[in-house]
């Protein structure tokens, strides 16, 4: 069961744009997240809506080179960028909270994909709970903001997350792409608010 959130209480309802919008307005300049996100979410838009919708969503990041991968850039631009995906793809995706889950997905893939996450893999050895032990490194090294903490039990597990910018929809799409990124199978992920920045997440595979 869902706990109700302090973002509701607010007036900002979970995985909203308005949940997005009160996110950006609490993130300080130096709470950052690395180019490779902002990259792999334009190369998406991109591909479904053309250059035109990319170069816009590029634009409301207040850049105006490419983003290198792994130079850090404020958070809150990141939440700009996924709020302009949202208005301009999200129709075709099934609306913000799906938009959310489908960049935290891609992010996931973008991670593991550069050098890092390629030797997390490597280092797993096929084994899904050994990528899983490395999320929450695999954050430090990504963004500059948050605590998560995560175990295991069998082929079921828990994620806590403290002062973090992204809704939960966001969190459980990086949870599902580094499961199949890892080889696990029939994945399922429910995340829940239990703060103002707060959220806790189970999953399991098979």
């Amino acid at each position: 069961m869902h706990v109700q959130s302090q973002a509701t209480e607010m007036g900002a309802g979970l995985n909203t744009e308005a949940h997005l919008e009160r996110n950006m307005a609490l993130a300080m300049p130096d709470d950052t997240a690395r180019g490779m996100f902002f990259n792999g979410a334009l190369e998406v838009v991109r591909s479904l809506a053309g250059e035109e919708v990319a170069r816009l969503c590029h634009q409301s990041t207040g850049e105006r080179r490419k983003h290198v991968d792994f130079f850090r850039y404020p958070v809150a631009s990141f939440l700009k960028l996924c709020l302009t995906a949202v208005r301009h793809v999200g129709p075709r995706l099934g609306g913000c909270e799906a938009t959310l889950r489908w960049v935290g997905e891609q992010s996931s893939r973008d991670f593991l994909t550069s050098m890092a996450g390629k030797t997390v893999l490597v280092l797993a050895g096929g084994s899904v709970k050994r990528v899983l032990a490395q999320v929450p490194s695999s954050y430090r090294a990504a963004v500059s903001y948050g605590e998560r903490t995560l175990v295991c039990d069998g082929q079921r597990g828990r994620m806590v997350i403290k002062h973090d910018f992204m809704p939960p929809a966001y969190h459980e799409g990086t949870l599902r792409g580094t499961l199949l990124a890892a080889g696990a199978k029939t994945i399922h992920v429910q995340g829940q608010s239990t703060g103002l920045l707060d959220s806790e997440y189970e999953f399991s595979w098979e």
